[in-house]
């Protein structure tokens, strides 16, 4: 993959990076609404607006009367003031961002993309939470289509809201394949994995030699041999080389990298490495378009009850591509009241203890 990384620095004028932005809707009319909307205009000129009477009345106050009130308003009025500004010159920097991310993608035989709402892609990832957005996808068609970019969604509400920020790398893949989850060990937190869902622990194959120490592999029951297959011992050293600090899943036929910060920067080093995870895997992934589900081949070839088969029909030698059900999805680990009830046992004697130890 040829890589050059001058777009990345090289000096943007405001000029070409707001006509820059005024074009994107034109070029991508689906893109998703956070990127091209005109609130970044609109709430600093409503600031500008309701701050000016704000600032004459804290003027007026101060002349005619003491602080406080006077130092209040005047305040409010300065600080909506610098907060409509702090907006528009973001607003300006990320057209200078993207602008250079379009120049980037150009010198690279790729292309820019400011994202969308709600991407429908099959990962983990992209299936928790609300508010969905992805952005800054720089997206190459040859080898075969690679996109990088970013991921966000939001969990929760009120106080325990929170938004979950990503970076991910998507690879269309020959074939689809059996879903498979590589939960790096070298990005889990105190609490362990940080991937978005939680897998059935029954689901976890062990590799030979040291994988084990870099990825916990989870497959679908009865597919341990296929995963054998797909993660020959060549393959799961370029994934320990390259890709260690990555989670990384295979699901219906994309393969993904997840990242727990954004992978579409201006940073030309975390770049270079980016790509050098793509091209390490894309000359040996080749070989996992020969796979087949061979459970296709046996329910298409079993009898339907009742009906007699046809002396002529051949018995279908190779199996068609696709995935048979079981391997489709992982199954996650389901939500049982007994933890519930065993935590609830466990503070319960927490606070008697204490209480007790007090008294």
């Amino acid at each position: 993959m040829q890589f050059d990384a001058r777009p990345l620095s090289e000096p943007v004028d405001q000029q070409t990076a707001r006509v820059f932005a005024s074009t994107l809707r034109e070029r991508f009319p689906f893109a998703r609404r956070g990127t091209l909307s005109i609130a970044g205009i609109v709430i600093p000129v409503v600031m500008f607006i309701f701050s000016l009477p704000l600032l004459a009345i804290g003027i007026g106050a101060l002349i005619l009367n003491p602080p406080p009130m006077g130092l209040i308003f005047t305040l409010m009025s300065v600080a909506m003031i610098a907060g409509g500004v702090l907006i528009l010159v973001k607003r300006g920097d990320s057209a200078a961002d993207q602008y250079r991310l379009d120049r980037f993608a150009a010198a690279n035989g790729m292309r820019f993309h400011p994202g969308y709402d709600d991407p429908q892609l099959p990962g983990v990832l992209f299936t928790v939470g609300r508010d969905r957005q992805s952005s800054q996808l720089v997206r190459g068609e040859e080898p075969r289509f690679v996109e990088f970019g970013n991921f966000r969604y939001t969990t929760g509400s009120g106080k325990s809201e929170q938004t979950h920020r990503w970076g991910y790398i998507a690879v269309r893949l020959d074939a689809p394949l059996p879903n498979i989850v590589l939960d790096a060990e070298g990005n889990n937190g105190l609490f362990g994995s940080n991937l978005p869902v939680r897998l059935d622990k029954r689901q976890r194959l062990s590799l030979e030699g040291e994988f084990d120490q870099y990825f916990s592999l989870y497959c679908p029951q009865g597919y341990e041999t296929d995963a054998l297959y797909l993660f020959t011992p060549d393959i799961m050293q370029r994934f320990m080389n390259r890709a260690a600090q990555l989670d990384v899943e295979i699901v219906d036929d994309w393969l993904f990298f997840y990242s727990g910060s954004p992978l579409s920067t201006l940073d030309a080093d975390r770049w270079r490495w980016e790509f050098s995870v793509v091209g390490a895997m894309l000359d040996k992934i080749d070989r996992w378009s020969r796979w087949r589900d061979e459970r296709l081949r046996i329910a298409s070839t079993s009898p339907v009850s009742g009906v007699q088969p046809a002396l002529a029909d051949a018995p279908l030698l190779r199996p068609p591509e696709g995935v048979a059900e079981p391997g489709r999805r992982l199954k996650r680990r389901r939500f049982t009241w007994f933890v519930v009830v065993l935590i609830a046992i466990v503070v319960v004697n927490v606070v008697a203890s204490a209480v007790i130890a007090g008294s």
